[in-house]
């Protein structure tokens, strides 16, 4: 007895045990919860005004714009995912498992159409192709929107993600469901597609504040 008791006071037996978790209280890494910047309408429109001479880049801002595509989901794009006569595009999830569509507004259309006139020829089916004839990858798409970001002047950070903030915000603030929204976006949680419900909310409030009587 005296050697048991002995056993279950050891210190090493008491380090093993510990009266709580310590995990307890640690907020866990949710997804798309990084930095939510978007861009204001004037910046998004100067973006869109630098890369018009250019058919593949501003047809790449305008489906970001419009349709909130994460970059992986763009450069997934085939040419069978367009549909012109019914305005859809379809878009597949990055681990492929997953499709969805979504309305191109007329000017989406025309944009993607002026780009297919000088679409290089290609072996690829992919719907953006880099100055090789290779599917364009997101290093490009980031690369791409940095060169025009630089030249527009604006300087806060931003991403291919944060077009699909700015997709969603600006969808949101106009009063579009979140359960659309939640289509739209291809997110798998409602709770995730709330939080720009939440932010739509904020921006009403301090617009309101902002333009007090």
């Amino acid at each position: 007895m005296a050697e048991m008791w002995h056993q279950r006071k050891h210190p090493r037996s008491e380090t093993c045990r510990l009266p709580t978790n310590p995990t307890l209280g640690v907020a866990t890494p949710k997804k798309e919860r990084g930095s939510r910047t978007a861009l204001r309408s004037d910046e998004y429109t100067k973006l869109l005004s630098l890369a018009g001479v250019n058919p593949r880049d501003y047809a790449i801002l305008q489906v970001f714009l419009q349709t909130g595509i994460r970059v992986s989901e763009l450069c997934n794009l085939m040419l069978e995912d367009i549909d012109f006569e019914r305005r859809l595009l379809r878009i597949t999830s990055e681990k492929g498992m997953k499709t969805r569509t979504i309305e191109l507004e007329k000017k989406g259309i025309q944009a993607i159409k002026s780009y297919l006139t000088v679409r290089p020829e290609s072996l690829s089916n992919a719907l953006f192709l880099n100055y090789q004839g290779e599917p364009l990858s997101e290093r490009g798409v980031r690369k791409m929107l940095a060169k025009y970001l630089k030249a527009s002047g604006i300087t806060k950070k931003i991403s291919p993600h944060s077009l699909r903030h700015t997709f969603a915000t600006h969808k949101a603030e106009r009063g579009v469901s979140p359960y659309v929204l939640r289509e739209w976006l291809g997110h798998a949680r409602l709770d995730t597609t709330q939080i720009y419900v939440h932010m739509a909310r904020e921006n009403t409030k301090k617009a309101m504040e902002a333009t007090s009587l």
